[in-house]
């Protein structure tokens, strides 16, 4: 793992959106592993600048989200779908068809699951998946558990992250119980992966996945077995590391 720490906010985001910018620049037609959650904004924000100043285009790139609720609408406003239209997708070049995100609706969620996979191994491997982590350690919405699952699933959201991402909606009991998520054996395909956190409240997952035993029980942890893994850090996310 190469593993940076910024005192800024900002300077985190840049060294982000440098990494994806310096990507597409070399491989236009770059398949972009995408994240949600709070994690990520800054850099879709720089990269969302970047476009805008010519450094980069996204129309031969194509992408895919790690993760959607079970039950939310497209359309509706705490959907990741949504989420991905307003802060990157809406603000770049990139084909929307090219753009793809777990259907949380579909009638037939397990054959949801199997083409979705299916469409990882026809137009991957993901050259640059971006991942953020869980308070609890979970990547995607892939939960601590005694067994975690390789390909594309459904999983129940434990309370804490439930509780975690109340936040976003009107009322707690509005977050859905269910998500679509890519498996840990579909992130860890990814040729690089970027780890992107933020905050003292994730310090002991980042400790925990970074130093700690690789273990089901934290899932972020299975990422030190992966060849190429670059984690940005503000101070507060690296204060439990040696």
């Amino acid at each position: 793992m190469n593993i940076l720490k910024f005192h800024s906010d900002e300077d985190l985001a840049q060294a982000g959106a440098n990494l994806v910018v310096s990507l597409l620049q070399s491989k236009p037609k770059a398949v972009l592993g995408l994240a949600t959650g709070s994690s990520p904004v800054g850099v879709y924000e720089k990269l969302v600048e970047m476009y805008r100043k010519g450094l980069v285009s996204f129309s031969k790139a194509s992408s895919f989200n790690l993760d959607e609720y079970v039950g939310l609408p497209a359309d509706h406003p705490q959907s990741y779908r949504s989420f991905m239209n307003q802060h990157l997708f809406s603000h770049i070049d990139i084909d929307m068809a090219a753009t793809h995100v777990p259907d949380g609706n579909a009638a037939d969620l397990a054959a949801e699951c199997a083409a979705y996979d299916q469409m990882l191994e026809d137009q991957g491997p993901v050259d640059l998946q971006i991942l953020g982590i869980g308070s609890n350690g979970h990547i995607g919405f892939n939960e601590p558990d005694a067994s975690l699952s390789g390909g594309t699933h459904v999983v129940d959201l434990l309370p804490g992250t439930r509780e975690a991402n109340a936040r976003f909606f009107d009322k707690p009991e509005d977050v859905p119980n269910q998500a679509v998520t890519m498996g840990i054996g579909g992130i860890l395909k990814a040729k690089q992966i970027l780890l992107l956190v933020r905050g003292e409240a994730k310090a002991e997952a980042v400790r925990q996945a970074i130093e700690g035993p690789i273990t089901t029980q934290c899932p972020a942890s299975l990422l030190q077995s992966h060849p190429n893994v670059v984690v940005l850090l503000d101070e507060g996310a690296a204060k439990w590391l040696k």
